[in-house]
């Protein structure tokens, strides 16, 4: 745990800093209080004036309570490796926030951490910024438990409850929430919840077992090798239609603790615990003296050889129950291998098929491209056709104007030409009635002659 080697108070260390009182933990089961000593707020206030006397060991004071431990770990997440412990504590009369007791692995990083984060703003959005002093000492009082802690101390060493690994400062960091749970750093920042894992789970009452199908409480049956509950034949009769779908042929009753086999419909579970002492007794065991009339357990043998005849049929027992545990596993490797290679081969199937009609789709593609290409070639053909039509269609407006101008050119000249033979023609008309009548005069002269 976090402590110092403070522990004069009128020492001239005194002068220069302050102390805050805080605690830690649930009340109504175990309480932590102390005193940190911190050093001013005037001394050091500069990064190049750094106190004199510094320790490893820095205060976060004044984070705000909604900001969690993750969103804090994130906060400082370039410094976490050189972090050895940190610790949550409440300040006394501070509800709305906590202070957090950081240790580091040298002196240098301690520095850089103070430097970084001192006075730097917790979020963009908020306006509060983290205050960190150098601690001097931290004083632990009325507290069994860092009363009894000691550096020679010979206790087995904690794990941590999300990854169950040794909570070992020299290999990771650990933090220690306001209720007294220690985790690692890397652990806990990735906890969202606001939370502690710990209180959480302690404080969840246990759940009713029922069906999970029917979801009835009476008669229940759980599967021993894949923990699925189901009511027994007196009732839905869910817990065989789980063997009959998966073969798990091992269940256990959940009111009598004892397994019952299907597939040899009857029971194998051979030791049962006795409601009476709780210590585990042979299922219908009888006296092995009945004949020499004790006709009780209680009999007056030797318990030596009692205990060394148990031990031998809990020895058999154990290897029987291991060769048929080791047996059933075999059985359900072989079960899902199966089912995994014929989800393979389904997979393998699915994807041939869609290669397949990939394929078809690419040859479709390819077709309809041929015959878009073909289409576009036809169209360039039609667009140059249409164009030389429409280059001889102007030739021919051109030509047939032409035509029209000679036409009506001769068609004048044709008219002027009839026009003048209409002339002569009359002219000749009135020349030839001129030459009759002088002949007809002629004659008549002639004639009176």
């Amino acid at each position: 745990m976090i402590s110092g080697d403070f522990n004069d108070p009128t020492s001239s260390v005194s002068n220069v800093t302050q102390a805050f009182h805080f605690s830690s933990g649930n009340p109504r089961i175990e309480e932590t209080r102390g005193v940190m000593h911190l050093y001013r707020d005037d001394i050091g206030s500069s990064s190049s004036e750094l106190p004199v006397g510094r320790k490893t060991l820095v205060c976060v004071l004044g984070v705000p309570n909604h900001m969690t431990y993750a969103d804090f770990c994130q906060f400082c997440g370039s410094f976490i490796q050189h972090m050895l412990e940190m610790r949550i504590v409440r300040n006394d009369g501070v509800e709305d926030k906590y202070s957090v007791l950081i240790r580091f692995d040298d002196q240098s990083s301690t520095d850089a951490f103070y430097k970084h984060f001192n006075g730097k703003r917790f979020s963009s959005l908020e306006a509060e910024a983290s205050h960190v002093l150098f601690t001097v000492d931290v004083q632990y009082t009325g507290s069994i438990e860092h009363a009894q802690t000691s550096p020679a101390s010979s206790t087995e060493q904690p794990t941590c409850p999300v990854c169950l690994e040794r909570l070992d400062q020299d290999t990771s960091g650990i933090l220690t929430t306001i209720c007294n749970h220690s985790f690692h750093c890397s652990c806990i920042s990735k906890w969202t919840d606001s939370s502690c894992p710990v209180c959480r789970y302690c404080q969840q009452q246990s759940e009713k077992s029922i069906c999970f199908v029917c979801q009835t409480s009476e008669n229940l049956w759980i599967c021993v090798l894949c923990g699925f509950v189901g009511c027994g034949r007196y009732k839905e009769g869910h817990a065989i239609t789980h063997w009959k779908e998966t073969q798990h042929c091992y269940s256990l009753e959940l009111e009598t603790q004892r397994v019952w086999d299907y597939a040899g419909d009857n029971y194998v579970h051979r030791l049962i615990q006795s409601k009476t002492d709780g210590k585990l007794v042979e299922l219908n065991h009888h006296c092995a003296h009945v004949d020499d009339g004790c006709g009780s357990c209680n009999c007056s043998v030797d318990p030596g050889f009692s205990e060394a005849v148990l031990n031998s049929k809990v020895e058999t027992i154990v290897n029987e129950y291991s060769d048929l545990l080791t047996s059933q596993l075999e059985n359900q490797k072989i079960y899902f291998e199966a089912l995994l290679r014929e989800i393979e081969e389904e997979t393998a199937r699915e994807m041939s098929e869609a290669v397949d009609k990939a394929v078809s789709g690419n040859q479709k593609l390819q077709k309809m491209q041929t015959k878009l290409d073909k289409c576009v070639k036809e169209k360039k053909f039609l667009d140059e056709l249409n164009e030389n039509l429409l280059k001889n269609q102007e030739i021919w407006k051109a030509k047939m104007v032409e035509i029209e101008a000679r036409e009506k050119k001769a068609l004048k000249v044709k008219d002027i030409k009839i026009r003048e033979l209409e002339e002569q023609l009359r002219d000749l008309m009135v020349c030839l009635e001129l030459g009759c009548t002088e002949t007809e005069v002629g004659s008549t002269t002639n004639n009176a002659s």
